[in-house]
Order: structure tokens, then C-alpha cells, then sequence
């Protein structure tokens, strides 16, 4: 079956995203307004989309009636800041509390009792039981369409809990310990990166092309 992303209505293109995309890493995005209101909330259309300069991408949706900015995307438009903190599978629950459709002048960190510390160089504070954060600083952002803005921000610090590093001389980290979590197809459904296989990358090799290709089957 073939969908036609230009002619299909908005609901149809998230489900279709929605439910082929995946697992999704969650950003539990933390900013603040310019009132001082610390807002906290997950976001999983996100990832990381280069290392030079080290950059990340939100893909944060609009309020569906009125099309405005929703709290996380107002906040980092109007101070550039913004951390994004990883989440493992103890943080599930409050996470989860986090997103809620709470008034702007309620701050999720006090709602559902998220327990955070300073970071260094961002006004925002980072989420204290995640095993990763990144302060990060707006490099730009984009309102593609009535319903959503992308934002591109840069890594300007990154916190990794000590008992993750599983060598500190050669950078090497215990990503499986961490036991991190994604978003996946439909409402509420998530999982965790605990199965997994490792392949290693192939070098390349002519003699595979004197082989010839495999006939197709008849």
C-alpha cells in the first residue's frame, strides 16, 4: 500500500511516522521561561544530527487548536536555552507525569516532583537522576508548517553519570547499563534497549562484484 504524504490529512502522516519510526530516543527537554518557570517535557521526534559542532534536532509539535507554541518550544525561542536529559527505565513513571498538558504558569518539575541539579553554563536546570544530559544553546529555529518548529540546538556540555564510564582514558561508556528508553508505534507504547546485537562494519571487498549478483527467484 503507497500513501501519498502530500495528499494524505496531517492525522494519517503522524501515524504513519508514528508507528514505522522507531524505537525513538526521548528527550525530557527542561527549559525555562522568562519568567523563571522551569518546564519540563518529553519529546521523542528527536535525535542527533552531527559532532562538529555536536548538534541536536527537536521536532516540537504546536498546540493542535490554536496552532501556538506549546511551553518548551516558547521557552527556548525566547532564551536560546534549553537541556535535554536522557531517560532510563527507573524514570519512566515520572516522566510520564511530565507529559501532561499543564498551564504555563505550572512548572511539571514541581507537578509530578522531579529532582534536579544546577548545570554550568545554561540557566535551565538538568533532571539529577538521568544517567545523561546535554546543556545545549539554540542555533536556530524553524516553523515548517502551521503545526510544528524544528529547533537545532548545539551541545555545549554534557553530564554522564560516573558509573556509566566504563573505561575514562579511551572514552568508553556502558550504554546498556544505562538502560535507556525509546518511543514506539501508537499511544503509550515504549521500549527498552535491552535486546540487542552488535554486527561490525564490513570493509570493502571487489571480489564480491567478479561474484556477479544472485539471480532473482523465479
Amino acid at each position: 500500500m503507497q500513501f501519498d504524504m502530500r495528499e494524505v490529512p496531517m492525522v494519517t502522516r503522524y501515524k504513519i511516522v508514528n508507528s514505522t519510526i522507531t524505537p525513538r530516543p526521548i528527550a525530557w527537554i527542561t527549559s525555562q521561561s522568562q519568567d523563571g518557570i522551569i518546564n519540563a517535557a518529553p519529546y521523542s521526534f528527536f535525535n542527533c544530527v552531527g559532532t562538529e559542532p555536536p548538534l541536536v534536532v527537536l521536532g516540537l509539535l504546536k498546540e493542535p487548536a490554536s496552532r501556538g507554541l506549546k511551553n518548551t518550544a516558547s521557552n527556548i525561542i525566547a532564551t536560546g536555552e534549553f537541556v535535554v536529559n536522557l531517560v532510563c527505565e527507573a524514570d519512566a513513571e515520572v516522566m510520564n507525569l511530565c507529559s501532561v498538558d499543564a498551564p504555563a504558569e505550572v512548572s511539571e518539575i514541581d507537578y509530578a516532583g522531579v529532582e534536579t541539579a544546577p548545570s554550568v553554563v545554561v540557566k535551565p536546570p538538568r533532571i539529577a537522576t538521568s544517567p545523561v544530559s546535554f546543556e545545549c544553546r539554540k542555533v536556530t529555529a524553524l516553523d515548517i508548517g502551521s503545526f510544528q518548529t524544528v529547533v537545532i540546538g548545539e551541545i555545549l556540555m554534557a553530564h554522564i553519570k560516573d558509573e556509566f564510564i566504563s573505561d575514562r582514558e579511551r572514552v568508553y561508556f556502558d550504554t546498556p547499563a544505562m538502560k535507556l528508553i525509546g518511543r514506539t508505534h501508537g499511544s503509550g507504547w515504549y521500549v527498552r534497549n535491552s535486546d540487542s546485537f552488535q554486527m561490525e562494519r564490513p570493509r570493502y571487498d571487489p571480489l564480491r562484484l567478479a561474484a556477479g549478483r544472485p539471480k532473482a527467484a523465479e
